[in-house]
């Protein structure tokens, strides 16, 4: 039986310097280094300090920040002294990683552990940066739980750099003294990362997805410029749950802001749940014994299951391009690997059977440059992480569509309307070409059209949400359906005779539009991407006359409830900013409705009865 070991006895005798520790490991041996800010960083220097007299080191590693440039030292000539297998690549140059992209791993994250637990990837060197050891000798690994944990544990030998500035994260984020065979004691700053540059893209972008997000949601969200957008954008939300891979500032603001109290999440209520931070040393004191706060293993916090467990749960994670039918690449552009590894199709199929839950894809429409369309037709050269059947949302700064459930044609069309405009026109030629789109559709001007987001509203009534907005090429089917469910009364009303076939095209027209000569707004219902249409407002320009004619149509069960009057303001108002000088109305003496709604805007009404057609017009120059 062996005997019990006092842990601060065994401190005291495992005690080395970062040299000696180092000259431990043997050559051919894998080694693990911890994940990005958590990075170790005083022992990952004398590893390279030391790398000369080694031999075929595989270096293995999450995500690094490249502080220290073991890929240099991977790279040189003829230098045989380590490899680098990546399961991310982070921010080192694309280059660089170009020449290594044999060691890269492709994994979901949430398998990453079983991999290492389970000796299928052994590690035989785990370095790794740990907080002092508490009074009963437990450690934290802080900042960097993710995968770490895991190659720590299951690591032949271990090596811990105990740094005073490494902050006691709670959850299960602890190794004992017991279980580390090397401590090096060295105090440094953390690694940390400033906000990203503000864009006005992703401030679109963040615009467009906080309308997307309901109260009491729980959230995972990523890193970088738009997901620091998208979170600014979140200040007036209300009891967010937060359930996510990196802590970042912009989670930090939210929970100081009281946006985020974790009360609603369904599952690890009143704790926010991640597997590591990026961020600033102020984040860092926000994270030291926090209660409110747990970091647990990524095959905890991606685990699909886990993630479902929580009520309304969003995962908001950003794509680097996505093709016409619906295919996600994240982590490549052509042949150059950014990564290898992504937590991103864990969240979004544990969302996916979350009760409430939705998975929104967001990306600027262009590269940094605008040179190149982030929407493509096909990823011919890009690997796919997310397949089409896993879509849910796509958010570009151009609007917001829903492919879950669509046909292939409905999704082309989808993507082409949230591409950059200059880009739009090419991407629905080579949709036809490669057989996506039908013969039958033809380029129209309106192609070019940007979605006014300023005209999006939510309204209730009976206590039962109403979303009001532009109309989008997706709703085509919608507003078919809307019109072949009118009573037949309400039909001669908008159309002026008996209409039974209403056909593709004239669908189309109401839902690609150009929304200046050409504007159609919807009041529609239901869950998002199986919406239903119970109103349709419409203006459609004279340019001899500079007038717009209006024209709208009600569902039975939705008429006198003042949802009329809400499309004819709109639609006033932004043929008013579109620099049209008034609105026309050709209807029948006995549609009252239409009578009392076209005298309910602030302008002088001039009428005309000419046989059976009562004409309704104003200006709006001419107020009341």
């Amino acid at each position: 039986m062996a005997k019990a070991i006092y842990w601060a006895d065994h401190y005291a005798d495992i005690k080395r310097t970062g040299q000696e520790a180092v000259k431990l490991i043997r050559p051919g041996k894998r080694v693990f280094i911890g994940s990005s800010c958590g990075e170790p960083q005083h022992l990952v220097r004398e590893l390279c300090e030391a790398s000369g007299n080694f031999t075929d080191l595989e270096i293995v590693r999450l995500m690094t920040l490249e502080s220290t440039p073991l890929t240099l030292i991977a790279n040189k000539t003829n230098c045989r002294s380590m490899n680098i297998r990546s399961f991310y690549l982070g921010s080192a140059a694309i280059d660089i990683f170009a020449r290594n992209m044999r060691f890269i791993t492709p994994i979901n994250l949430s398998a990453v552990p079983f991999l290492f637990k389970n000796r299928h990837l052994p590690i035989h060197v785990a370095l790794i940066q740990v907080s002092p050891p508490d009074d009963f000798g437990w450690m934290s690994l802080g900042i960097s739980v993710d995968v770490t944990l895991a190659a720590a544990m299951s690591a032949d030998l271990v090596i811990a750099q105990v740094n005073y500035k490494m902050p006691r994260v709670l959850g299960r984020s602890f190794i004992h003294v017991n279980d580390v065979d090397m401590v090096v004691e060295y105090e440094e700053d953390l690694l940390t990362i400033d906000e990203a540059k503000e864009s006005e893209s992703s401030n679109l972008i963040g615009r467009q997805i906080a309308r997307l997000i309901d109260d009491g949601s729980t959230i995972e969200i990523g890193i970088g410029a738009t997901p620091q957008a998208t979170l600014l954008a979140l200040s007036d939300k209300n009891d967010l749950g937060v359930h996510t891979q990196y802590l970042t500032n912009g989670i930090m603001d939210l929970v100081s802001k009281g946006v985020i109290t974790n009360r609603k999440k369904g599952f690890n209520e009143g704790k926010l749940v991640a597997s590591s931070a990026i961020g600033t040393s102020y984040l860092y004191e926000f994270l030291d014994d926090n209660p409110a706060i747990e970091f647990h293993p990524s095959d905890y916090v991606n685990d699909p299951g886990i993630i479902s467990r929580h009520y309304r749960m969003v995962s908001l994670n950003m794509a680097t391009a996505v093709d016409l039918t619906g295919q996600v690449a994240a982590d490549t552009i052509s042949y150059d690997y950014f990564s290898g590894v992504s937590g991103m199709l864990d969240f979004i199929r544990g969302t996916a059977r979350s009760k409430g839950g939705k998975s929104i894809l967001m990306l600027p429409a262009t590269s940094m440059r605008g040179n190149k369309s982030r929407i493509v037709p096909s990823l011919s050269d890009m690997a796919v992480v997310v397949p089409r059947g896993d879509v849910q949302c796509v958010v570009t700064e151009y609007g917001v569509v829903n492919l879950f459930g669509k046909s292939l044609q409905e999704r082309a069309m989808a993507m082409i309307s949230i591409a950059h405009p200059d880009f739009r026109d090419e991407l629905f030629f080579e949709a036809k070409q490669i057989g996506l789109l039908g013969a039958e559709r033809e380029l129209k001007e309106s192609i070019h059209g940007v979605y006014p987001l300023n005209l999006e509203e939510i309204i209730k009534i009976e206590n039962k949400p109403i979303t009001i907005r532009p109309a989008k090429p997706v709703d085509e089917r919608r507003l078919q359906e809307h019109f072949y469910n009118q009573e037949k009364s309400d039909i001669i009303s908008r159309f002026f005779h008996e209409k039974t076939s209403f056909v593709r095209e004239e669908a189309e027209g109401m839902s690609q539009i150009d929304y200046i000569k050409d504007l159609t707004i919807v009041a529609i219902i239901g869950e998002s991407g199986f919406r239903r249409v119970i109103a349709v407002g419409e203006y459609l320009l004279d340019e001899a006359k500079n007038v717009a004619e209006v024209a709208f149509s009600v569902n039975r069960n939705y008429q006198e409830k003042g949802i009329g009057k809400i499309l004819m303001r709109k639609l006033s108002e932004a043929a008013r900013e579109n620099g049209i000088a008034g609105l026309i109305a050709y209807t029948s003496p006995q549609n009252q409705a239409m009578i009392r709604l076209f005298k309910s805007l602030p302008y002088k009404i001039k009428t005309f009865f000419d046989g059976d057609v009562l004409t309704l017009s104003c200006r709006f120059d001419e107020l009341k």
